[in-house]
């Protein structure tokens, strides 16, 4: 089994940034990727973005590019997501995800390659 735990959500207001940090433990830990996905009020829970464990390649939604960041320390089992220009329609609950078992490319559906989730962490940015 694989524990993951986000923390660093918060209120901001909209131009603010905030660094998402998500750290998993358990069993021995060498996921393929990690992924960020995000679930607004109301909305369908979507990808953000997703990192090799290994080579680093990262992947990003349209809405994510240019603004967000993922990255990963891999001596202490963790990864991140630094939100810069942060708009109000970044609100959302943002989940952090570990994928065990298949190697991700563009290509991927991102969604359903993973398999641990944490319990997400709020983001509120307001106007």
């Amino acid at each position: 089994q694989v524990q993951l735990v986000e923390s660093g959500g918060g209120s901001v207001q909209a131009g603010d940034s905030l660094r998402l940090s998500c750290a998993a433990s358990g069993r021995t830990f060498n996921p393929f990727a990690m992924g960020w996905f995000r679930q607004a009020p109301g909305k369908e829970r979507e990808f953000v973005a997703a990192i090799s464990w290994n080579a680093g390649h990262t992947y990003y939604a349209d809405s994510a590019k240019g603004r967000f960041t993922i990255s990963t320390n891999n001596f202490k089992n963790t990864v991140h997501l630094q939100l810069n220009s942060l708009k109000p329609e970044d609100t959302a609950v943002y989940y952090c995800a570990a994928d065990l078992s298949t190697a991700i490319n563009s290509y991927s559906d991102f969604d359903e390659i993973m398999d641990y989730w944490g319990k997400g962490t709020l983001v509120t940015v307001s106007s």
